[in-house]
């Protein structure tokens, strides 16, 4: 059974940090990509960022690129989502996904190329 947990939302000031954590069993990462997503009320999933777990290679929205980092530790199938420098358009809730594929390209930034999802953390930015 393939499960994500995620973790580290919570509420933080505009300029704040948080970094979320997804945590993956049931799967080998290392033939997957990893995606983080976020989803504001009213508006459509979009894409954060893409990470593929073999490589660690990783691509972003341009939005949060030079802000946000993402990274993996395979010992402990977990991939993060380093988030510095936050404003309130970043409030959402944030998801993690798993795409088969070794490699990752902005393409991957689409949320429904993905099959498997975590439950979601909340992130609120405070201005």
């Amino acid at each position: 059974q393939v499960q994500f947990v995620e973790s580290g939302g919570g509420l933080v000031q505009a300029g704040g940090s948080l970094r979320l954590s997804c945590t993956c069993s049931g799967l080998d990462l290392n033939y997957y990509v990893i995606g983080w997503f976020r989803q504001a009320p009213g508006k459509e999933r979009g894409g954060v960022s893409s990470i593929s777990f073999s490589s660690g290679s990783a691509v972003y929205a341009t939005s949060v690129k030079d802000r946000f980092t993402t990274s993996r530790d395979k010992e402990n199938s977990t991939v993060y989502l380093q988030m510095n420098n936050l404003k309130p358009e970043d409030t959402a809730v944030y998801y993690c996904a798993a795409l088969r594929s070794f490699v990752t390209t902005t393409a991957y930034l689409n949320y429904k190329l993905y099959r498997y999802w975590g439950q979601g953390t909340q992130v609120t930015v405070s201005s």
